[in-house]
């Protein structure tokens, strides 16, 4: 007949067993919390939408905030809109649904974007302005702009030192903030000098392609004229095309608003007048670093930055590098 066990070997295969079980469910719970942890460190995404890819600026934005994203390891998915409103909301959507973890934009539209950005605040994703403001802004996170209205300004100021008359064209692009307030600061600028007459406004979007032809159009007017302001350096280039084709460019005096590196060199030229710097380095840094700020908590003071803007004429295009952005 079989000896019925001790007491002290029924303690001893019962510690056994609880130490059995409470080693597994240790390699179980160290499991799951590598999981997590490797889960929190996965690469975030952020999506970009871009009003154009045709103008080299963004493409700058995009370069640095792209620079830092690599830096942390995280991933980037940016878009071009290609100046279209529609494609611009279907693109925030996209990326809505892509679940990142931010959006950057360059808004096509100033008024356009209000049940998208709506839909990224219900969706508890931040959503970091650059380049031209919206109108419906409480549902953005952080912005930051070039002073708009003060390169308009800055502008006329310098058209009226060089001249105490002027018939002026305007190339435009106002459904856009910044486009609007550039101009509008010029014209604020002139509007008490009864010598300074603008004779033809037309819209560009600020578009090479789309400014060249419709300069050349008005040329074909006859109508008489000294100045060519544009709203950015893309149509200001347009317009330089068709004054230069027509052998009037040297007559005439060309104001555009970047800084890019063939706008400087064209003010070195003595072919244009001048342009006014922006900074897209800065922009894309800033927004990178806003991003990384917010991942990271922390309390954003200004929520609506804007970055001062300087004239480049020929007295001091010196000081700025023509073979790239400032």
């Amino acid at each position: 007949m079989e000896k019925p066990k001790s007491f002290a070997y029924i303690i001893f295969c019962l510690t056994i067993c609880l130490a059995f079980a409470i080693g597994s469910n240790y390699l179980i719970n160290t499991t799951t919390q590598s999981n997590m942890i490797y889960n929190s460190t996965e690469p975030r995404k952020i999506g970009a939408t871009y009003m154009t890819y045709n103008n080299t600026f963004y493409s700058v934005i995009n370069e640095e905030i792209s620079r830092i994203l690599k830096e942390h390891g995280d991933q980037l998915i940016a878009l071009d809109s290609a100046m279209s409103l529609k494609k611009q909301k279907e693109q925030i959507h996209y990326l809505i649904e892509q679940q990142v973890d931010a959006i950057v934009i360059a808004p096509v539209d100033y008024e356009g974007l209000e049940d998208s950005l709506k839909e990224a605040y219900r969706n508890r994703i931040p959503v970091i302005v650059v380049d031209t403001e919206v109108k419906h802004n409480k549902n953005i996170t952080y912005s930051i702009v070039s002073d708009n209205y003060d390169a308009g300004v800055q502008c006329a100021k310098d058209m009226m030192r060089k001249l105490d008359h002027a018939n002026i064209v305007l190339l435009q692009h106002s459904t856009t903030r910044s486009g609007y307030l550039r101009i509008k600061g010029f014209e604020d600028t002139i509007q008490s000098n009864e010598n300074y007459k603008v004779v033809k406004r037309m819209e560009c979007d600020g578009q090479l392609e789309v400014a060249m032809p419709k300069m050349e159009s008005f040329i074909e007017e006859g109508i008489e004229f000294d100045v060519v302001m544009c709203l950015n350096d893309p149509s200001a280039m347009g317009a330089m095309a068709a004054l230069s084709s027509n052998n009037i460019l040297k007559d005439k005096y060309v104001y555009g608003i970047d800084g890019t590196p063939e706008a400087k060199e064209m003010v070195v030229e003595g072919k244009m007048a001048a342009t006014v710097a922006q900074s897209p380095k800065t922009f894309g840094k800033k927004a990178g670093e806003v991003i990384y700020k917010l991942f990271s908590q922390e309390t954003i003071k200004n929520k609506n930055e804007m970055s001062p803007v300087q004239i480049i004429t020929k007295e001091n295009v010196q000081d700025y590098s023509t073979e790239g952005w400032q």
